[in-house]
């Protein structure tokens, strides 16, 4: 039912208010209808990000700069993106939930994914501007930290200082994470190690860590339901 309904026209549009109306946008954003539709916005947006990130690679933009692009690895990247991006937003969404319930959310899993999905609008951006060396990764977590906290307003109703805080937090230890690898990156560069040695190596780094989260994803998601349910019986028996 819910594929019939589906508007695929109209999610240009909606990344656009994201990006550009994000506090009227987390508004008036349904918070329950399904994971479907979100889903599928998810994965267009994964599409369009695996497009331009393949550019940037054959374009031999960013970090692979100087280094001959692969056109394989580039075809790999568009058709990857989408079910990265699908699996990822189901894990960075119970990660979420668990840090919304934690501020005092009162809503559930579902509109924690919606905003989540929703949220991943931004990554056609982060990826173009993440070309820029160590600038562009701390414009892109500044950004994350506004729409986060934009979020956290207006679809749980988190207290603006609560919310500045928590995620502020939580994105500046994402960005020395990130700047630190970075750094590590453009030093072996440097150092004349071969691009495939140490794109390789950040690769397997990165899928032990997929891997670890993927374990543990469902984990955090029953804990946060639990803790849902225990809100929820404490909040009856109050009355």
């Amino acid at each position: 039912m819910e594929s019939k309904e589906m508007n695929f026209a109209a999610i240009p549009q909606t990344a656009l208010n994201v990006v550009t109306k994000p506090s009227a946008f987390f508004k008036g954003m349904p918070k329950s209808g399904g994971f479907m539709e979100p889903l599928v916005f998810v994965v267009m947006i994964g599409v369009i990000t695996g497009v331009i990130q393949a550019i940037i690679n054959l374009t031999g933009f960013g970090q692979n700069g100087g280094y001959e692009a692969s056109i394989k690895a580039s075809i790999s990247m568009i058709l990857f993106m989408p079910i990265f991006a699908a699996v990822f937003s189901f894990i960075g969404a119970a990660i979420l939930f668990v840090i919304w319930k934690l501020m005092g959310s009162q809503e559930n899993y579902e509109t924690a994914y919606r905003c989540a999905a929703y949220l991943i609008a931004l990554t056609p951006i982060t990826t173009i501007i993440g070309v820029i060396p160590y600038a562009g990764g701390i414009i892109s977590m500044a950004m994350y930290l506004f729409y986060l906290v934009t979020a956290s307003i207006h679809v749980h109703n988190i207290p603006s200082q609560k919310a500045w805080l928590v995620f502020g937090i939580i994105i500046a230890i994402l960005l020395l994470f990130g700047l630190s690898t970075e750094y590590k990156v453009r030093k072996m560069a440097a150092s004349g190690k071969d691009w495939r040695d140490i794109n390789s190596q950040f690769s397997k780094e990165y899928e032990n860590k997929a891997k670890d989260m993927g374990k543990t994803a469902d984990e955090a998601r029953r804990q946060a339901e639990q803790m849902a349910g225990q809100a929820k019986k404490q909040a009856e028996q109050s009355r």
